[in-house]
């Protein structure tokens, strides 16, 4: 009680103080008005200076956009005055369908699209097998490593014996479909490893234990509806069958689950604007990569073959403009539109797809944030299981950053049928760039750690692409000596 008395009484000493302090404030005030030299001058900053504590910038953000929409259509007009008109939607119908890929029009890409669904099968029969006791689950796990190893080693194996047949688009439709495939049948496997690890823990726990004979064995009303309620939920190994399979496989999501969160509607209009987005969202970064990004990437040729610092500097300027837009095209289109549009005709409920990494104050951060069900897959599947084995947390994440270089050059490398590493070492670059806008985030503040953040996807991702159509030029189009 007199703790209670003592925070009223600190609580009115308080309050004295202020209203004393607001009163002290008044008769200032009112002194200086009485003054006959009508005094207008008072203490206070600049609105510029950091003590001001001004943060209504509005116009000067509407001043910057207004900026970027004047320079944007001074590159335009300059791009159609020196190119023409390039956009040509006939040429994406033929690039998109594989019109000409292939000798008599096999379209031997949606040969290894229709195919891909092998694997998944296989590995759905492996998993049954397993459940049911004809195969020891050393052995199944064997067999489905190297199932999902022979699924990602395919694209390579068939483009290594027919490459001239395939399209670029088409053979790097093929390579990410067959490694979202890849990271989706790891967690297939490996979460059902973890169900049977499960019971078998439990099973032996029940051995242990025998039921008591001094408690009585009745149960309450609550434990019953809690009871009915978890035996609606799919359990092991009933989830081991081609709807829950093919669900997962067209989910949203890279991390498999037996009990999905689920919507209990379909919203029309969210999903008539979903694919309103997609469909003119595919059309404007088709429309942009013909007319902007095509042209420019070419003449970034000679100066990378002159090595001339100058020129190269200006190319990876003019070239990170179309890049970074189409980036972001690409980003929304993806993680939000079709992502978004795919969550809702399944009723998948999760759509975490993406965070703030806009706002991202160092590059782990922004690695985090930007690509969700990547990184949950990463951290579930990778991260966790190596730092549970007794590694460190550095270590984990290495591996996690090797996994991703290698995805990423076996994106590039393999539909350029060329083997170059500079995907795979802007990737394992990452550790020590995060390392490093680590320190400049603790030293000069958040906000200089978002400009690295932004500096490395602006200028980082124009420099790999040029380097990447540099060698590509070299080895098809050079003359020959």
């Amino acid at each position: 009680m007199s703790s209670k008395a003592e925070e009223n009484a600190l609580r009115y000493r308080r309050a004295q103080s202020v209203t004393t302090a607001e009163e002290i404030t008044e008769k200032e005030k009112k002194a200086r008005k009485s003054q006959l030299d009508k005094p207008i001058h008072k203490p206070r900053d600049s609105l510029f200076s950091w003590s001001s504590e001004f943060t209504d910038f509005t116009g000067l953000v509407n001043w910057g956009f207004l900026l970027l929409t004047v320079g944007g259509l001074r590159l335009c007009l300059e791009n159609f005055i020196k190119y023409g008109i390039r956009v040509n939607p006939i040429e994406w119908l033929i690039v998109l369908t594989g019109y000409n890929e292939g000798d008599n029009r096999q379209y031997p890409s949606v040969i290894l699209l229709i195919f891909c669904v092998v694997p998944a099968v296989v590995s759905l029969l492996i998993e049954k097998a397993i459940a049911v006791g004809i195969i020891s689950p050393k052995i199944g796990v064997g067999l489905q490593i190297f199932n999902i190893v022979a699924e990602i080693s395919l694209p390579v194996i068939v483009l290594y014996i027919k490459g001239l047949e395939f399209s670029f688009v088409g053979i790097t439709t093929v390579c990410l479909i067959y490694l979202v495939l890849f990271l989706k049948l790891w967690s297939y496997v490996q979460t059902n490893h973890w169900c049977r690890q499960g019971m078998k823990g439990k099973q032996y726990k029940n051995t242990l234990r025998r039921q008591s004979l001094s408690a009585p064995n009745w149960k309450t009303v609550e434990d019953e509806k809690a009871e009915g309620k978890s035996s609606t939920l799919v359990k092991y190994p009933d989830n081991l069958n081609l709807k829950d399979l093919f669900y997962f496989l067209l989910a949203p999501t890279l991390c498999y689950e037996l009990n999905f969160p689920r919507t209990t509607r379909i919203r029309k209009r969210f999903l008539i604007k979903r694919i309103i987005e997609v469909v003119f969202g595919v059309n404007l970064v088709l429309a942009l990569f013909q007319q902007w990004m095509i042209p420019s990437v070419k003449n970034a040729v000679d100066p990378f073959s002159q090595m001339s610092v100058i020129k190269i500097t200006e190319r990876l300027l003019k070239l990170a403009v179309p890049n970074h837009l189409i980036w972001l095209c690409l980003f929304y289109l993806s993680f939000h539109s079709f992502l978004n549009l795919m969550g809702e005709l399944l009723h998948f409920a999760d759509r975490n797809f993406y965070n703030d990494w806009w706002n991202a104050n160092n590059i782990a951060q922004f690695w985090s944030t930007w690509n969700m069900p990547v990184h949950v897959w990463a951290v579930r599947h990778v991260y966790i299981p190596i730092t549970g084995l007794g590694f460190s947390k550095a270590s984990a994440s290495i591996v996690v950053f090797f996994i991703s270089a290698f995805f990423h050059e076996y994106l590039v490398s393999v539909p350029l049928q060329m083997f170059r590493i500079w995907a795979f070492l802007g990737m394992m670059a990452q550790p020590p760039l995060s390392v490093i806008s680590k320190l400049v985030q603790a030293k000069l503040g958040a906000r200089w750690g978002n400009i690295i953040v932004w500096s490395s996807l602006i200028l980082g991702q124009p420099l790999a692409i040029m380097m990447y159509y540099h060698d590509y030029a070299l080895l098809h189009f050079a003359p020959k000596q």
